[in-house]
């Protein structure tokens, strides 16, 4: 498939640190000749990235599935986009879909339009969306009322709160979907639940997995966190973006607050989503955190996240993706949330949910005292690495039954 071209403008973005062209739709490439199938793959976040890395790489020598990488723009900083996918071995998008940031528009709505010029024009014979952001619930809703058919990876995961936004991106997406490719056996039982036909859901593991073990080596030999001077095991890594956490301002100086405190028994850094630095920003929080002795540290590669994870004591997030990955690296892990999609990180006894109020108490506990627990290595069926295959088996069997609509 022939690349398009990667080049720098800041033009008509509202975080300028991202410098991409949008580019025409020419260079698309790809068919249906009878029996292949031109496949859209979805991307428009972080986490995004990391899920299709291993399938791009698996699509790419596949003789009847062509794979083209579209990103949505929802994130558009390059900390966030091309320097995640570059780290990964991912070549730059086939496309990148064009929408101009309103205050008095949604930005669903408007990926959404990008996105349906883009599929009026060179239409895909099928499109699959990773995990509960806004760029994929986007694409879903494009796909379903265009009536492409429409493949959901990691569907199922429920944490069984309303309140939170991906939470109802997911059941949507879900409700869309015509397969399901699930990563365990509790959310396969929460869409059998929700009215899903068996013949719909296929489990096929946890895809964040796959990349875990692919950017092994190269997450091993980085020097990141001696660079930053951390001592292996003696620090705590905090990663927060969740608007939950960070957009409400006086929640947010609590959550300051527990840092520092945390900081004041063990060192803490900090690498900040770009959303958080700009709440941080509002509140002077990161004068605050820094007084504190927290480091704070700019958004990292995912090869140098990688790195510092897999170094800390202990992991305090509001990520999902973060719960897997510590879970698979048996480190310890707060989420600081009071619900999770992924209860087999809880059951697995790598990752607790904690409040503001019992963060610090319990982070300091985690790394000073008697209830740190201890690293057991991670078991989880289908978080093998071998996902990838099992997708690509299910995205076979899908296109030789004609990828039929409901």
């Amino acid at each position: 498939m022939q690349q398009a071209k990667y080049t720098d403008t800041k033009e008509g973005y509202e975080h300028p640190a991202l410098s991409i062209r949008l580019f025409g739709l020419e260079n698309m490439s790809g068919g249906n000749d009878g029996t292949g199938m031109k496949l859209h793959l979805i991307a428009g976040a972080r986490p995004n990235f990391m899920k299709i890395a291993p399938l791009w790489q698996g699509l790419r020598a596949h003789a009847d599935i062509k794979a083209a990488f579209i990103h949505m723009a929802q994130h558009r900083d390059a900390e966030m986009t091309s320097t995640i996918w570059r780290d990964l071995g991912m070549a730059d998008p086939d496309h990148i879909v064009q929408w101009q940031s309103s205050t008095n528009q949604d930005r669903i709505a408007l990926m959404m339009a990008g996105y349906e010029k883009l599929c009026r024009q060179n239409r895909p014979d099928a499109v699959l969306v990773v995990g509960d952001v806004s760029a994929s619930l986007a694409a879903a809703m494009t796909a379903s009322k265009l009536q492409i058919p429409l493949i959901h990876l990691e569907a199922g995961l429920r944490c069984f709160d309303l309140s939170v936004p991906e939470e109802r991106n997911r059941m949507t997406i879900d409700r869309l979907a015509d397969l399901h490719l699930t990563p365990s056996v509790d959310a396969d039982e929460n869409l059998l639940a929700e009215g899903i036909t068996p013949d719909r859901i296929r489990r096929v593991g946890n895809i964040m997995i796959d990349t875990c073990v692919m950017m092994n080596d190269a997450i091993c030999k980085d020097v990141t966190t001696e660079t930053l001077g951390l001592a292996g095991g003696g620090y705590v890594l905090v990663t927060l973006h969740r608007p939950s956490n960070v957009d409400d301002r006086a929640k947010l100086r609590r959550i300051c607050h527990a840092i520092g405190d945390i900081a004041s028994h063990v060192p803490v850094c900090w690498p900040l989503h770009p959303r958080t630095r700009h709440q941080l920003e509002q509140i002077d929080g990161i004068a605050m955190l820094e007084q504190s002795g927290v480091k704070v540290l700019a958004p990292l590669g995912y090869v140098s996240f990688g790195a510092v994870m897999a170094n800390a004591g202990l992991v305090v997030t509001d990520s999902g993706g973060v719960q897997e990955e510590t879970s698979w690296r048996a480190i310890p892990c707060l989420t600081l949330r009071p619900s999770t999609e992924r209860p087999v990180t809880i059951d697995l006894g790598t990752n607790r949910l904690v409040s503001i109020e019992g963060l610090s108490a319990t982070a300091i506990d985690a790394m000073t005292g008697q209830s740190a627990p201890e690293r057991q290595e991670c078991e989880i069926p289908l978080w093998d690495g071998q996902t990838t295959g099992r997708v690509i088996a299910e995205l076979d069997r899908f296109r030789r039954n004609g990828g039929v609509r409901k």
